[in-house]
């Protein structure tokens, strides 16, 4: 029998895989499943096929990963909102528990970002002034309750400093909302979509969300929060998940399949072209970035009052 098991083990994959993205098609996350896409059947001897679940705060293909059969042929793009999403309310599947971690891929830091005609050129400055106009400040983000929401309220909390946030749907209309100085601040999580605004000159950097300073192009004099005297640091991973319960042979199969594919050459210049940074973690050390990640996140959603105001839109 286990001579058997083996034999079946060394035949996976045997049909293509399907990899689910709980974004639109187009958008960062989208953009890093369709270049993992093109070395697939060279790393995994099958293709991926990438499939986009838009919606429901990322939860519709959150289900559909966690409810798929365990067996290797459903796998999803997977961000901080595993954990995020079932602290602020009842989900179908406690997320961190119903998936399993396969590898992280990249990892993007959070900015701040204002128009270049702003009177504040730096952290310090735009805190002075929003100390003096509370409320006034508006910053922009891509939805209630995620990673660069949640950046916005930890920088405001810890400047001691009253802004209001202003939720989008993407960050493509947040970039037109700064534009159209209907917002004073964004607060984004992909440098990529700002690099022409910041090369023309329109719009200027404040800070990164980081513990070090960007190393992409046009970015790298950018401070940090803390350099600012400001002990804020949330970074964006991405990475990929499977259902609870693939045999182990699969999942060891799968999991080197996927390192060799985000450490070729061609797919680490594709990520630093979109101005990601490749994080590589195995399936043990990216576990325990979700245990850390729990007890951290569990903590500021609730003391930064993001908890109470998700439930509030919802009744």
């Amino acid at each position: 029998m286990g001579a058997k098991e083996s034999t079946v083990s060394e035949k996976y994959p045997t049909k293509p895989i399907t990899i689910i993205v709980p974004y639109a098609a187009g958008g960062s996350t989208d953009m890093v499943a369709r270049a993992l896409e093109k070395s697939a059947q060279k790393h995994l001897g099958q293709p991926l096929v990438v499939v986009n679940m838009p919606g429901g705060a990322t939860t519709i293909a959150m289900n559909e990963i966690a409810g798929a059969k365990p067996d290797g042929y459903t796998i999803g793009m997977i961000g901080p909102g595993i954990i995020l999403q079932p602290l602020y309310g009842q989900t179908r599947y406690h997320y961190p528990t119903a998936l399993e971690p396969l590898v992280n891929v990249v990892s993007s830091p959070a900015i701040v970002a204002t128009l270049a005609d702003r009177p504040w050129k730096n952290l310090s400055k735009l805190v002075s002034y929003a100390k003096q106009h509370p409320g006034e400040i508006k910053f922009g983000h891509s939805g209630l309750g995620t990673p660069v929401h949640i950046t916005g309220e930890l920088f405001a909390k810890e400047a001691g400093i009253n802004i209001v946030q202003v939720p989008f749907r993407g960050e493509s209309e947040s970039i037109a909302a700064l534009l159209g100085e209907h917002i004073q601040l964004m607060i984004a999580y992909n440098p990529a979509v700002l690099k022409e605004h910041v090369k023309s000159g329109t719009i200027r950097i404040l800070g990164v969300a980081e513990e070090n300073r960007l190393t992409l192009s046009d970015f790298e004099n950018v401070p940090t929060f803390k350099e600012q005297g400001i002990d804020v640091a949330f970074n964006f991973w991405n990475g990929i998940a499977a259902p609870k319960g693939m045999p182990p042979a699969e999942k060891a199969r799968l999991a080197a399949g996927l390192r060799e594919m985000i450490n070729d050459p061609d797919f680490k210049k594709n990520m630093e072209e979109l101005g990601m940074s490749v994080h590589y973690m195995g399936p043990d050390e990216f576990g325990d970035q979700w245990i850390a990640d729990n007890a951290k996140l569990t903590k500021i959603v609730k003391e930064t009052g993001i908890v109470d105001l998700i439930a509030n839109q919802k009744k």
